[in-house]
């Protein structure tokens, strides 16, 4: 145990963690040359297509140092806020922590964020100064950011570039200099904590777990303590590039368990191993539940496919934790699932990878966030979708949830973040000027204002130097009302939505005239209404698709033409009656972008 160390690689979106990574495999030559690529360890097309890291990556290093070989568990972890579930289990099954940060961009938000996760568990962190080699590299001045945030020397910086390879034997060294080897009791019974798994389609689901307490043998027969599920474990080993099977796990270990698993529900995230036959007395503390931030409807395109999308829904929940799903139906889109997010790009990420890795084409509804409902009755009612909410009558207060967001951005860029924050009902509560051009502004603001388009536009005004990071602060009451659009007097529950009251109008008209544009005309008029219960607050027609039927009357008396228009006039009313509009996808998408 003397020679294992297990660190995680932590720091804000695009501050080099993954090119990191890979220099170090690479130094360590746990790959081989020719197998060697650019991020190595994001293994799904879709982190390679954005350059993204969105799940953490587990792989297993051998580095020879003083005449000892020394093990080396690594994760790679992801960078953006809506991934920080990913990093706070990682962070659960490690000792120490590299903090990386990008020697041009300085500090951002979510390095302060993942750095104070790490050190609420009490891990050992290593500063890295990235990307030195880049003309606009400010060494100095991010050294002095990074002194003031965590108190250390300035010898203690290792300097580093992913890119050049600069500085990665320091890495390693410090690694084993700095961080502890990890404390345990090998002769106590076993005791091992899920922190990921994976669904494959031939060998079941595969657990990977660290070893805190004792060690796990091939074919031992092993207890799942929160589920109450037993299995053999009828193969171990450790993560390297592939997997390396193994006859014995020790304490302080990193390593999978493949069991012949099929049923996703008795993996739970966070749960621990132990042997049937001498189990551990208690479970392993200190794992946090996930708390969602967006909820939005997930829908199969095809009512017939719901079965496959629960079936979809349930492996992508194993190797993605932070998902959480229930079922739901609706007038609009029939049978399908209400799905709480950690954010925008997650839940666009989750739409992407159910198209990619599991075939099925979904349609997904309005995102919104939960409110909580006090009915004159006096009782509490939680409320996620606009279907849910009672009626105005019966309602006393609705309260809904405010964040407090940290925005840090370069000076020039406050007056135009602080206008988009104020038009997003957000109420500025302190602002510090870290250094003479960085400001770090912290406001308190609703989540529903956020959810839609606040992170991209701040991105845009910002010229993406502003970075946002945002945690949960509790409710608040609000002057919220259920808005309402019908097409031809039926109500579309899929486009309704709970907004504030002074946004409602300006919200309801730019809603409609977005529908106009994008709903097909039909034989008969269509008429589009965003209504806030029984008040009509604005209204957009489609035109009807008009068949000349006076094509056959050449010449000939007025009378002879108003009778044939009269009786067209006749069947358009009832086929409107009659009729029924088919609403697009885009109609669906179309409210998240209506700027």
């Amino acid at each position: 145990m003397k020679n294992l160390r297990n660190f995680c690689i932590i720091a804000h979106i695009d501050h080099g963690k993954s090119t990191l990574a890979d220099r170090l495999i690479e130094f360590t030559n746990t790959v081989q040359k020719r197998d060697m690529m650019h991020q190595l360890l994001d293994d799904m097309d879709l982190e390679r297509e954005r350059g993204i890291t969105i799940k953490s990556h587990a792989i297993q290093m051998q580095y020879p140092k003083d005449g000892e070989i020394y093990t080396l568990n690594l994760i790679d972890t992801p960078g953006h806020v809506d991934f920080s579930y990913e990093v706070s289990r990682s962070i659960a099954a490690c000792e120490g922590a590299l903090l990386i940060v990008d020697a041009s961009q300085g500090i951002e938000a979510q390095t302060i964020s993942n750095l104070y996760l790490a050190i609420n568990h009490d891990l050992e962190i290593i500063p890295v100064l990235n990307k030195i080699d880049l003309p606009g590299a400010m060494p100095d001045d991010v050294s002095d950011q990074i002194i003031d945030l965590i108190g250390c020397k300035k010898e203690d910086i290792i300097h580093a570039s992913g890119k050049e390879g600069i500085g990665i034997q320091d890495i390693l060294d410090a690694v084993i200099a700095r961080i502890p080897s990890p404390k345990g009791d090998p002769e106590a019974p076993l005791q091992a904590l899920i922190f990921d798994s994976t669904f494959n389609s031939y060998r079941g689901i595969e657990v990977i777990f660290r070893v805190y307490n004792g060690e796990i043998r091939k074919g031992d027969r092993v207890k799942f303590l929160n589920t109450g599920k037993e299995y053999f474990a009828d193969e171990i080993g450790t993560l390297g590039l592939e997997q390396e099977p193994k006859a014995l796990i020790k304490t302080g270990d990193v390593g999978y368990l493949i069991s012949g698993i099929k049923e996703a529900k008795e993996v739970k995230v966070g749960d621990t191993i132990t042997h049937v036959s001498n189990p551990c007395k208690l479970a392993i503390q200190g794992f946090e539940e996930v708390k969602p931030m967006v909820f939005a409807g997930i829908y199969p395109v095809e009512t017939s496919e719901f079965e496959d999308l629960r079936d979809a829904m349930e492996k992508l929940q194993l190797n993605d934790a932070s998902l959480v799903w229930e079922p739901e139906t609706s007038m609009a889109l029939g049978f399908g699932f209400r799905c709480g997010f950690l954010g925008m790009l997650h839940m666009e990420i989750v739409q992407e990878r159910l198209e990619r890795e599991f075939d099925m084409t979904v349609i997904t509804t309005v995102p919104s966030v939960k409110f909580k409902v006090l009915t004159t009755a006096g009782e509490t009612e939680w409320v996620s979708a606009p279907s849910e909410l009672p009626e105005p009558n019966l309602i006393n207060i609705i309260e809904e949830p405010y964040i407090k967001a940290q925005i840090i951005t370069k000076s020039e860029y406050t007056g135009v973040i602080m206008s988009l924050c104020m038009d997003k009902r957000g109420i500025l509560k302190n602002q510090i000027y870290l250094t003479t051009d960085r400001v770090e502004l912290t406001f308190d603001m609703p989540l529903s204002e956020v959810v839609f388009d606040f992170f991209d536009r701040l991105k845009t005004i910002s010229r993406g130097y502003a970075s946002l990071d945002y945690e949960y602060k509790g409710y608040e009451p609000g002057e919220m009302v259920k808005l309402d659009i019908m097409l031809n007097g039926e109500k579309v529950d899929a486009l309704s939505a709970i907004v504030h009251r002074d946004k409602a109008y300006d919200w309801g008209k730019r809603l409609c005239e977005k529908l106009r544009e994008l709903l097909p005309r039909q034989q008969f008029e269509i008429a589009i209404q965003a209504a806030i219960g029984q008040k009509i607050i604005a209204r957009e027609t489609v035109k009807a698709l008009r068949k000349d039927v006076l094509a056959k009357c050449y010449g000939g008396d007025i009378s002879r033409k108003r009778k044939l228009l009269e009786k067209q006039k006749k069947g358009k009313k009832r086929m409107r009656q009659v009729g029924n509009v088919e609403i697009p996808q885009e109609a669906f998408m179309a409210v998240l972008k209506l700027d």
